[in-house]
């Protein structure tokens, strides 16, 4: 089995004049909803073999946050790849992983990820309340590689905001 964790960034800051997308941080509440949904995946065992992380600095410093609570923290690779990407891209990122990643986590941006998790979830699995910033969406597969995840090949294990967990 394999587990794929899609994980959007958290809140990031308006870009500022002269600053471009990629130099965009978390705000206060951002850096909150990352430390909690960190906590949140390792009191439930959701501390993935290794992590794809968009190059873009809300994405990094989320995964920093993330990584603080998860023990052992896996091993991060920044990739160009997953920074505004479709759908299409992201699959190619997760279709590159190493036959040893038994689970994955990919953090990310919308609509891609959004899109992305909508189209491996197995038909009849929606995801209504789209994906918000500090999102988790853990969609489970019965195969055997990365390379053969198709559309509607998954199953939605779970989808957690960091607002939900902040309400309970």
């Amino acid at each position: 089995m394999l587990r794929l964790l899609l994980l959007r960034h958290a809140k990031a800051e308006r870009s500022q004049p002269g600053e471009g997308d990629l130099a965009r941080r978390l705000t206060d509440r951002g850096r909150g909803d990352a430390a909690r949904l960190g906590s949140y995946m390792q009191a439930h065992g959701l501390t993935p073999d290794a992590a794809a992380v968009s190059p873009a600095a809300r994405t990094r410093e989320t995964w920093d946050l993330v990584a603080e609570a998860l023990t052992p923290a896996p091993e991060a690779r920044w990739d160009d790849r997953l920074y505004d990407a479709a759908p299409v891209d992201i699959l190619k990122v997760i279709h590159d992983t190493p036959a040893k990643v038994g689970s994955l986590l990919v953090v990310g941006h919308n609509p891609g990820l959004h899109e992305l998790a909508a189209a491996l979830i197995a038909s009849g699995e929606r995801l209504d309340e789209g994906m918000p910033t500090a999102t988790l969406a853990v969609i489970d597969f019965t195969d055997k590689s990365w390379g053969e995840l198709k559309p509607h090949s998954g199953k939605l294990e779970r989808f957690v905001t960091a607002r939900g967990l902040a309400a309970d």
